[in-house]
């Protein structure tokens, strides 16, 4: 193996969403050198940050169709009952909810969770509260993709916080998506939520590091867990 392909395969390839504010940065910080090195350092760290935040990294994912994968980096902030986004029609009986809270340092492409279609896809405007709160996920801005699943109506919600300003989702209705494939992304910190149906069985616990396309969050016909509200 060549020095050039070391190099290569070492390097975290970056997502194109990414570019355009790469490009930005870099510019400021080359006009700010002709008047301040102090500038200069902050500009540089600033675009060297950007570039590591849309960092998207190759993942390898699991292909049993029983298993539902993690659709962000980040920590398992919550899992327990809760009621699916409103715009999804999906009822009003609980679902099975598992959380992943993604920091400014955590990669933010989201993955499908699931292999299925996309029946649908809603957006809805909201509030900017910090994304680890219980309640943003009903007040915040979110967007929610529906994916029917040959083990029942899948639900992924992408939801903005504190910093997060903008949410990205590149899916269509109608679409078919593997789980794994890449269908959006939030910036700089937030949310994604998981709604399952009460027969899945969890596979992580709260607190637990995961891995977007490669952590297993819950499964399909597997012993399934008691879960208990807490207030």
């Amino acid at each position: 193996m060549s020095l050039i392909d070391s190099v290569r395969k070492t390097l975290v390839p970056v997502h194109n969403e990414g570019w355009p504010l790469m490009a930005a940065f870099a510019a400021t910080t080359f006009i700010v050198s002709y008047f301040s090195d102090t500038l200069f350092w902050i500009g540089l760290a600033l675009t060297l940050w950007c570039t590591y935040f849309f960092r998207d990294p190759q993942r390898v994912t699991p292909t049993d169709e029983r298993l539902v994968i993690s659709p962000a980096d980040g920590m398992v902030s919550a899992i327990g009952p809760a009621y699916p986004p409103r715009e999804l029609g999906l009822g009003d009986r609980e679902m099975l909810r598992i959380s992943v809270f993604m920091n400014v340092f955590s990669v933010h492409v989201n993955r499908a969770p699931v292999r299925g279609t996309i029946e649908q896809i809603a957006y809805k405007p909201g509030k900017f509260l910090n994304a680890d709160l219980d309640k943003a996920s009903s007040e915040n801005e979110r967007n929610s993709l529906k994916i029917s699943t040959p083990n029942g109506d899948v639900a992924v919600v992408q939801i903005a916080g504190l910093i997060a300003r903008r949410i990205v989702c590149w899916a269509g209705e109608g679409q078919s998506i593997g789980a794994g494939e890449r269908f959006g992304l939030i910036r700089f910190g937030s949310r994604v939520d998981v709604f399952l149906p009460h027969k899945a069985s969890v596979r992580v616990a709260v607190g637990q590091t995961a891995i977007a396309g490669e952590t297993v969050l819950a499964e399909f016909g597997g012993e399934a867990l008691s879960l208990v509200r807490v207030a």
